[in-house]
């Protein structure tokens, strides 16, 4: 059982930056998705993939973790750029 343990990302949608310094820890699938003959959904037998924990720190999913035997690989939050730009700049 294999986990990915990364800081949540600000919503695309709007504005803020709430519940951006939230860890999370997901787990990775065990088995491919397939089509359902029926209904043609795609879904697997897999129940793992449906856990998502929340964690405050980066250091409390990792010791998480560590106790319950799960291999996981923290992945950094890339730095944030900012670009700075006056609205003249609009017009050269």
């Amino acid at each position: 059982m294999t986990a990915r343990i990364f800081q949540r990302p600000k919503n695309a949608m709007q504005s803020g930056k709430a519940l951006t310094d939230q860890w999370i820890l997901e787990f990775a699938p065990a088995e491919a998705r397939r089509a359902d003959p029926l209904m043609g959904w795609a879904g697997s037998g897999d129940t793992q993939v449906q856990v998502v924990l929340n964690f405050a720190s980066s250091a409390e999913a990792q010791a998480y973790a560590e106790r319950y035997g799960i291999a996981a690989r923290v992945q950094e939050t890339p730095a944030k750029r900012l670009k700075l730009q006056a609205y003249a700049d609009n017009f050269r």
